[in-house]
């Protein structure tokens, strides 16, 4: 538990976790008396410190400051964008927004007379000037004392990491300033494909020097933002969703997982079966994160996790904006086809940007199928481990190996994201004010802090990634032939799940 990088993931995103929750709950007001309808409003007082770069136009430096009057402008054009949109989709889907309109009230005549006092009631808010700076360098502080401390605990040099941690964390700065821009941010790039080219390129040009290792450390950000991201899967998700979405995503998901990779051994012959395991559980489960938790019980090597994120990174960009064009071809409803986008795209952001496209109720399907789905990290992970040690190293010769290896090979990190799953859970149905405390912390600290480890694991992906020494895994395009006919079944299989489970025996209880 001292030098372990899966116990350390938990010992990082936990203190991360106590942090947040302790200054949300220290200033958070007193909760309203029993019966009352009267909303409060929590937020955390770590968002200054905490942020990142957001939305520039023209100029770059927008990410990080801008000026109040273009804030405004923006605001002005997002609200009318929105409304549009909004305008559309109610076309589209059949809803009628004319009765929520014609039940408002109409104004009595001293009302209409006093427009000044309904002025004076509700003075319109001036915008505020969008400034960055010293929350990203506050994040920078942060993560990077956090992981220093950890990393000199565990007997590796601090000194050597704090050298190279300034270059990472300004290349995913430098993604998230590139995603952030306004017209690439209309076409769904998000972030994670940024930060991949940003070290792609640098390790397929110049290479990446030597004393930037320390830094690039892929696995533990990515352990660490899991285990935050444990505390944003609450149980009461599973239960507000109901059957419909466990169907979806814990019976079509072992299924996809089993037959591709049955197809990859018994028909295409795959050489490395750990590269195989890999691809079918990045493309089954949820992406980067399975892939993960599957390398390390399987104990594949890094070039194989290279290979199979790449994939899924590639294909997560084309299906994010293509699928949901092909649902508005098929004139699917938005429950239908965001079930249907939560259980095919691979990563949890990507998800969300696809389901935004179709509408706030397709959005929250997709969302809510995701979250059950990324339940199966832990589940698929221990499995394969079980498949790995009992019949992969299977040797007649050798000893039979104890139950204790399942447990050596079984990512711990895992542990980390269902406790903090269950903690949060209880202290969102405990607490007066949980939901709004548990919603601030999530928010306004520890999400912030979880999108940097991504981005900084996809900056640490593209800088351990060399093309030259993977071509021998696309040797004969089976690993591209393993992933699309893979994927492919999985989409034909969730959208009849869905559709059934959605459409025809819950139809009922998940209408809106």
């Amino acid at each position: 538990m001292r030098t372990s990088e899966d116990w350390w993931a938990i010992w990082c995103a936990g203190l991360l976790l106590i942090v947040g929750f302790i200054a949300v709950w220290m200033n958070a007001p007193d909760p309203p008396p029993p019966g009352s309808k009267e909303k409060v409003s929590v937020s955390s007082p770590l968002k200054p410190w905490l942020s990142k770069p957001s939305t520039w136009r023209e100029n770059p430096l927008h990410a990080f400051y801008t000026p109040v009057e273009v804030v405004a402008q923006w605001e002005q054009e997002a609200a009318e964008a929105k409304k549009k949109a909004n305008a559309e989709a109610a076309e589209r889907w059949g809803e009628k927004s004319e009765p929520k309109e014609a039940a408002k009230p109409e104004a009595t005549e001293p009302e209409a007379a006093k427009p000044e006092a309904a002025a004076e009631k509700s003075p319109p808010k001036p915008p505020k000037a969008v400034n960055t700076i010293y929350g990203t360098l506050g994040s920078f502080l942060v993560i990077g004392l956090l992981f220093a401390g950890a990393i000199h605990i565990r007997g590796q040099s601090a000194r050597k990491f704090l050298t190279a941690f300034p270059v990472v964390f300004a290349l995913a700065t430098v993604a998230y300033v590139l995603s952030g821009q306004s017209v690439i941010k209309a076409y769904n790039l998000e972030y994670a494909l940024w930060a991949l080219l940003v070290g792609l390129i640098i390790s397929n040009t110049i290479g990446t020097p030597k004393w930037l290792g320390p830094a690039v450390l892929t696995e533990f950000y990515i352990k660490t933002g899991l285990v935050l991201l444990g505390a944003e899967v609450l149980m009461s998700r599973l239960v507000a969703l109901g059957l419909p979405g466990v169907f979806v995503a814990w019976v079509v998901t072992p299924i996809v997982l089993i037959t591709t990779y049955i197809f990859g051994q018994k028909v295409l012959k795959m050489e490395s079966r750990s590269l195989n395991m890999v691809i079918a559980a990045d493309m089954s489960v949820c992406g980067v994160s399975a892939a993960i938790a599957t390398a390390a019980a399987c104990k594949a090597k890094k070039e194989e996790l290279s290979l199979a994120i790449g994939l899924s990174l590639s294909f997560t960009v084309v299906m994010m904006v293509v699928l949901p064009m092909v649902i508005k071809f098929l004139d699917l409803s938005p429950t239908l086809g965001g079930a249907w986008l939560g259980g095919t795209i691979d990563a949890t952001g990507a998800v969300a940007a696809a389901g935004a496209t179709l509408g706030d109720e397709a959005l929250e399907v997709a969302s809510a199928v995701k979250m059950i789905q990324n339940i199966l990290i832990g589940v698929t992970a221990f499995c394969v481990a079980v498949y790995w040690v009992t019949s992969v190293e299977r040797d007649p010769s050798a000893p039979r190996p104890s139950a204790m290896e399942i447990w050596y090979r079984f990512p711990k990190f895992v542990i980390g994201f269902v406790v903090a799953s269950i903690v949060f859970s209880i202290l969102h149905a405990v607490l007066p004010l949980g939901p709004e405390m548990v919603s601030a912390m999530i928010k306004d600290s520890t999400k912030t802090i979880r999108s940097w480890l991504f981005c900084m694991a996809f900056v640490s992906i593209g800088l351990q990634t060399n093309f030259r020494e993977l071509m021998p895994y696309f040797k004969g395009g089976k690993p591209m032939i393993l992933y699309v006919c893979g994927q492919s079944l999985n989409l034909i299989l969730t959208l009849a799940m869905a559709w059934l489970m959605f459409e025809v025996v819950f139809k009922d209880v998940v209408s809106p």
